[in-house]
């Protein structure tokens, strides 16, 4: 069962008189600074959600340090330059204005010096660069949370993000997946997330309380590996639901590939990680994610476009086209699920998994969703 954590809020006078005069305070050295490193739309609505709350919490620093890979924008700006200067991600979370305690950084190290609590949100194909750049770099005593959904697959098997940070930089690393279409966040609708953590104590609830606010509800579990799968194996669904939207297959359909899809990411995990829980399945991580991103979410809208093409047209021009820098997880998801299945000789019992990486390949039309898999019925 999950926990509901809420963070306690300080008065706004004292917020804003704290900024303007901040007084000496003792404990100023016990504060836990934050940094995010990422930068793109989620990237960018999670610091938005986490300086908000910085201002309130008497127990961190105002400052939230936000790493951006730099690029050079089309007015010949620099990203940084401009966001610093406007309080805007004008790239990635146009007209969003972001708290002035945000402070845009290109240099990865200095972003996270001094920051002992460090919030990773990139693609998860960029995670294992990133985390060799950190060996030896970050404070003694950092913990960190990954809202990455993605995996890395190697030889000997897959390695989920948070293991990945762990191993490399030494520290405790939990998980935040859930239904988060960041746009909707941004600009302050309701929505809720899940906290995936691996031990009882006191950081699950800190760090519930660096992102819970009255429109972004948190919940807490004590299961690492069932909240970042959820994260992860959704977006595989997502493109099967885009390409039934893109054959106007009808609702009907897009429900049983959803309930399939949503069946074959809960027996992947627990064959993965027998210790993975049932319940969390109906936390936010699991079906209100996949619920939100077959509905609204990047992976479905350019599926929907390779199905609408007749997959004449491959998912990396479309991503390129269509998400103006954003990178599509759904596919590369896809084929690391698939040589996971291979290699262990699953693949039969994930029909929709597989079909979705056959057709992302081009080895299938679109129309093989609902059709075949491996000369076999999908929907069954």
């Amino acid at each position: 069962m999950s926990q509901t954590i809420k963070s306690q809020q300080q008065p706004p006078l004292e917020l804003q008189a704290g900024r303007e005069c901040p007084a000496v305070n003792s404990n100023d050295g016990h504060k836990s600074r934050v940094a995010v490193i990422g930068s793109g739309n989620w990237g960018t609505v999670a610091a938005k959600l986490i300086a908000s709350n910085t201002l309130k919490l008497p127990s961190f620093h105002d400052e939230v340090r936000m790493w951006v890979f730099e690029e050079t924008l089309p007015t010949g700006e620099k990203l940084t330059d401009v966001i610093n200067k406007t309080n805007e991600n004008v790239k990635y979370l146009p007209g969003i204005k972001l708290g002035k305690n945000i402070v845009a950084d290109p240099d990865l190290e200095n972003a996270v010096k001094d920051a002992n609590m460090l919030v990773f949100v990139t693609p998860h194909q960029f995670m294992e660069g990133i985390c060799k750049r950190l060996v030896g770099k970050i404070k003694e005593g950092a913990e960190a949370i990954s809202l990455i959904k993605g995996m890395e697959v190697k030889t000997e098997g897959p390695c989920m993000i948070s293991s990945l940070i762990s191993n490399q930089l030494m520290i405790n690393c939990c998980v935040l997946m859930g239904a988060n279409i960041a746009n909707d966040i941004a600009v302050e609708k309701l929505s809720e997330a899940t906290i995936g953590y691996r031990e009882k104590g006191e950081i699950a609830e800190k760090w519930a309380q660096l992102f819970s606010t009255p429109y972004f509800m948190v919940s807490a579990v004590e299961d690492v590996e069932g909240v970042e799968l959820c994260g992860t194996l959704k977006n595989v669904v997502a493109i099967a639901a885009g390409l039934v939207d893109g054959l106007e297959m009808g609702n009907n359909t897009k429900a049983a590939i959803m309930r399939i899809g949503l069946r074959e990411m809960k027996t992947f995990s627990k064959l993965l990680f027998p210790s993975v829980k049932d319940s969390t399945f109906f936390e936010s991580c699991g079906v209100g994610d996949l619920i939100t991103t077959c509905l609204g979410g990047r992976n479905r809208k350019v599926s929907e476009a390779f199905a609408r093409n007749g997959g004449r047209r491959s998912f990396d021009d479309l991503e390129a086209e269509m998400l103006q820098g954003q990178k599509l997880q759904g596919v590369s998801t896809a084929r690391d699920i698939y040589g996971v299945l291979r290699h262990r000789g699953w693949l039969e019992l994930f029909p929709l998994f597989s079909t979705v990486h056959e057709i992302s390949t081009c080895r299938l039309p679109p129309s093989a969703i609902v059709k075949y898999n491996l000369q076999k019925p999908v929907l069954t």
